[in-house]
């Protein structure tokens, strides 16, 4: 059996043991790689056949894995070693945003010590088609839409938005379910989660935490795409906002 490519999760800690480390490579008898190796093996991510072999994650490997953040960074003045996409792809990540990337980590760290990641079942979207997720990783994705899911909360947040009197609608298009549906449409609509994954740890979820937006946008909250986080509704609108705008100079030009 192959040993199955690094994660989103798994890059993360390991990017974090890096700059942790002035992003320096640690050596496999550092007790740094060991607590590390322990700590992916225990992620509730891989089938438990995968992880019963003792190569998986083994701390030869973690070794081998922070070797490749520091060759490969932009400071290293040496030769990098052959690595693949998506581990360039989270070093450009904690280069550019090191304090959000370390703060995903620590939530990883502490959802796994806790045991609270362990308790919350695979959610649908955790991952795309294509097995990728956000860039903090697909266990605090897995947090967060397991909160989207507490019909409780949503039923709170609805309540919340129709006693403040404002309308049920999409906060990013405006879309209004009862509008275009009628009776059918009245009192729907769907809540995303706008708090960033890498701060959706043990703290309770806050209404304000969620948005209420339409089945479409809800979709393209969610959208993932290599080295980025779930939109907000704010980040969707600005999106829309320019997409419409660009339409609109295309219609000029061809008029």
């Amino acid at each position: 059996m192959r040993i199955p490519a690094w994660t989103e999760d798994e890059l993360v800690l390991a990017g974090a043991l890096v700059v942790k480390n002035a992003w320096r490579e640690l050596r496999t008898s550092d007790p740094r790689v060991h607590e590390l190796s322990d700590l992916l093996r225990s992620l509730p991510i891989h089938r438990s056949d995968v992880l019963a072999l003792p190569s998986f994650r083994s701390p030869d490997s973690v070794s081998r894995k922070t070797t490749d953040f520091m060759t490969n960074h932009q400071a290293y003045p040496g030769k990098a070693t052959r690595c693949g996409k998506p581990t360039l792809v989270m070093i450009d990540a904690f280069t550019e945003r090191e304090a959000v990337m370390l703060q995903a980590a620590k939530a990883i760290e502490e959802g796994i010590g806790s045991g609270e990641l362990h308790r919350i079942p695979p959610q649908p979207d955790e991952v795309d088609e294509t097995g990728v997720s956000a860039v903090e990783g697909r266990l605090l994705a897995r947090w967060a839409l397991s909160r989207e899911r507490n019909s409780k909360l949503r039923a709170q947040k609805i309540a919340r938005v129709r006693q403040d009197g404002g309308p049920l609608r999409c906060e990013v298009c405006d879309f209004d379910f009862a509008r275009t549906y009628g009776d059918l449409g009245d009192g729907y609509i769907e809540v995303h989660h706008v708090t960033p994954l890498h701060v959706s740890g043990n703290r309770e979820t806050a209404l304000d935490d969620l948005a209420c937006v339409c089945a479409n946008c809800h979709r393209m909250c969610h959208r993932t795409r290599p080295g980025e986080s779930w939109r907000t509704p704010a980040a969707l609108r600005e999106l829309l906002a320019t997409v419409g705008s660009e339409a609109w100079i295309l219609d000029q030009a061809s008029s």
